[in-house]
C-alpha cells in the first residue's frame, strides 16, 4: 500500500474518531464534569487503539456503526486510564500530550471522578439496543461480546492488573518473563481488545480470528516496549509527557531488564510476528494493519 493512501485513511479515520467523541462525550455533565472529561479525552493522542478496531472491522467485512461506537469505548477507557495513572497516587504525573494533567487542571477529585464517567460511558455506547441510536444498529449478541472483550482487557487479568504489578514492582528486580507479564496486562491487553473488538463486528473465521488475536499481541507487546525506549531517548517536549519517568522512579522496564539494544531487538522481533500473523490470516483487506503495525514502532513519541 502506497504511504499517501494510509495517511488518507488513518486522517479520515481519525476525524471520524474524534467527531464521535466530541458528539458523545457530554459538556453538559453536572458541575464541570463533561468539561474535565472532554479535557481528558478531546483534542489529543495519535487514536491508536480506535484506528486499529476501524482497520479490524475494514478487514473481516464489519460494520462500520458498530465498529466506531467500539473504537470510541476503547479510547474512552484509555483516555480514563491516563487520567488515573497520572494523579498522585499512582505515577504523579503533570503533564500528558503536551498540556497539564487532569488532576493539575481540575483538581484530585474531578479528575478521578471524570475518569469514573468515562469509564461506564464506554460501556453505554455498546449497550443501546438497536433502533434507540439513529447512527447505528448493535445486536445484544455483538453488544455482549464487545462489552465482554472490552471489561476483561480494562480488569484485573488486563489494564488495572498490570498497573497493580507496575506499582507492586518499583525498585525490585523483574525477570524478562515477569515483566512481559505486565507489560501484557498493563499495555497489550488493551490493544489486543481493540483488534478483537474490531473483529468482532465483522465476520472473521476461527483462522482469522486467531491471527488477529496473535497480531493484536505482538503489536501491544510492542507499544510498551517502544515506550520503555522512547523514555530514555527522547525529550519530554517530542514526548508530550514527562521524559525519564520511570527511570527516576526506579521502575523496570524493557531497557532496564534486557538493555537498550536487546529492547530494539525485541521490537523488531514483535513486528516481524505481527506481519507474519496477518499473511497467516487467510484475509484480503490487512493492508491497514501492517501499516499500523509499522507505525507503532517507528514512532518517536
Amino acid at each position: 500500500m502506497k504511504t499517501a493512501a494510509f495517511e488518507d485513511w488513518k486522517r479520515q479515520a481519525q476525524m471520524a474518531v474524534e467527531a464521535a467523541l466530541e458528539a458523545w462525550v457530554p459538556e453538559d455533565a453536572p458541575a464541570g464534569l463533561g468539561v474535565a472529561m472532554r479535557y481528558g479525552v478531546l483534542d489529543g493522542g495519535k487514536r491508536v487503539r480506535p484506528l486499529l478496531v476501524l482497520a479490524a472491522a475494514q478487514a473481516t467485512g464489519g460494520s462500520e456503526g458498530a465498529a466506531m461506537r467500539a473504537a470510541v469505548a476503547v479510547e474512552l477507557i484509555h483516555a480514563y486510564s491516563l487520567i488515573h495513572d497520572d494523579m498522585p497516587c499512582m505515577d504523579n504525573d503533570v503533564l500528558r500530550r503536551g498540556k497539564p494533567t487532569v488532576h493539575v487542571q481540575f483538581g484530585q477529585a474531578q479528575a478521578m471522578l471524570a475518569g469514573d464517567a468515562m469509564h461506564t460511558l464506554a460501556f453505554e455506547l455498546l449497550t443501546a439496543p438497536p433502533g434507540q441510536e439513529e447512527d447505528f444498529e448493535l445486536a445484544p449478541a455483538l453488544s455482549a461480546r464487545l462489552c465482554g472483550l472490552l471489561a476483561r482487557a480494562a480488569g484485573h487479568t488486563g489494564m488495572a492488573g498490570g498497573q497493580a504489578i507496575d506499582l507492586a514492582s518499583v525498585g525490585k528486580p523483574l525477570s524478562h518473563a515477569q515483566l512481559r507479564d505486565m507489560h501484557r496486562r498493563k499495555t497489550g491487553a488493551l490493544l489486543q481488545a481493540s483488534v478483537r473488538m474490531g473483529a468482532a463486528c465483522g465476520r472473521p473465521d476461527a483462522r482469522a480470528w486467531q491471527a488477529l488475536s496473535e497480531y493484536g499481541e505482538a503489536i501491544g507487546l510492542a507499544f510498551q516496549i517502544v515506550d520503555d525506549i522512547l523514555d530514555v531517548t527522547q525529550e519530554s517536549s517530542t514526548l508530550g509527557k514527562t521524559a525519564g519517568k520511570d527511570q527516576d522512579s526506579n521502575k523496570p522496564t524493557y531497557v532496564t531488564v534486557l538493555g537498550l539494544d536487546a529492547a530494539r531487538r525485541q521490537v523488531q522481533e514483535l513486528h516481524a510476528q505481527a506481519h507474519a500473523a496477518l499473511s497467516g490470516s487467510g484475509l484480503a483487506e490487512t493492508a491497514m494493519l501492517a501499516r499500523l503495525a509499522d507505525r507503532i514502532v517507528e514512532r518517536d513519541s
